[in-house]
């Protein structure tokens, strides 16, 4: 009974920190949006960049596009990606919705279209960001590209793109080809914006090595590198001898000190290295 009642107690304060970061990530979206972009006729990608350039067209405000055009999407969502991710979607949309009323009698931070894409673009990314971390999505597109993933030969990445090349052309015909080529500068910028909210600016990357010498190189690894490395059992596939694998994660400052210390003890040792985009649990480092 405590076990349940102290894990029913992780979940409410998981579940209120995940909501309040959610809320917080709209705030600071909004901000971008209309402090930056949306006064210098600056777009995003994707829904956002349609809402942008339909309240411009229509005199009508941004929020009533951002809640209305996701609809559909928000129901594809649903049926394919699950309840949560879809409500925690909504209650971000909504919220990003309502800021954005708030924040339209505030004057523009600044008036010059590039310093607007730049800073612009990194402060919608960072809301942007916060919410996709957090389980939840502004932009239907995005439930999209997931679905067709799952049914083309296209990645997620190649389909938004592809979405997004028509968008920002819009923008070249709504408020004119200067702000198109702003509008991708910060498209660029809140996407990398995004990666770094999402992956952390220490980025970390798992790696195997294969070595014949896997007690010294794990000694080492462990003591010069301070990181903890799990053996794992293989067979070579055309000796069919076995053989010990490492595995350790490491920051991206200590790739080239791994290198050097596997091959010093090994010169035949075999090496993968590759990006890890989350953590959780275990002892990375002494």
């Amino acid at each position: 009974m405590e076990n349940q009642e102290l894990c029913r107690k992780r979940q409410y304060t998981h579940c209120i920190r995940k909501y309040l970061l959610l809320f917080i990530g709209s705030i600071i979206t909004a901000v971008g949006l209309e402090l930056f972009l949306v006064p210098n006729h600056i777009i995003d990608g994707g829904i956002v960049g349609i809402s942008i350039m339909g309240s411009y067209l229509s005199g009508l405000p941004l929020g009533v596009f951002l809640t209305i055009l996701n609809i559909p999407f928000l129901y594809l969502g649903y049926r394919n990606l699950g309840k949560s991710f879809v409500v925690a979607s909504i209650f971000s949309i909504i919220c990003l919705s309502g800021w954005t009323s708030v924040f339209v009698p505030i004057k523009e931070v600044t008036e010059t279209p590039f310093l607007a894409a730049v800073f612009g673009g990194i402060v919608t990314g960072l809301g942007v960001g916060l919410i996709i971390r957090n389980g939840g999505s502004l932009d239907g597109t995005e439930m999209v590209a997931i679905i067709l993933d799952k049914k083309t030969v296209f990645s997620i990445g190649e389909i938004v793109m592809f979405i997004n090349l028509f968008i920002l052309s819009g923008a070249g015909l709504v408020f004119g080809w200067d702000n198109a080529m702003y509008s991708l500068i910060a498209y660029f910028i809140i996407a990398k914006t995004i990666d770094i909210v999402i992956q952390g600016l220490d980025e970390s990357y798992a790696v195997m090595v294969v070595t014949s010498n896997h007690e010294e190189v794990s000694y080492r690894l462990m003591n010069e590198l301070g990181r903890g490395v799990t053996l794992l059992h293989g067979e070579g596939g055309y000796s069919g001898e076995s053989r010990k694998i490492l595995y350790c994660v490491v920051t991206r400052l200590e790739i080239d000190k791994l290198k050097t210390t596997v091959l010093d003890v090994d010169e035949m040792a075999f090496v993968t290295i590759y990006k890890v985009n989350d953590i959780i649990g275990g002892r990375l480092k002494k």
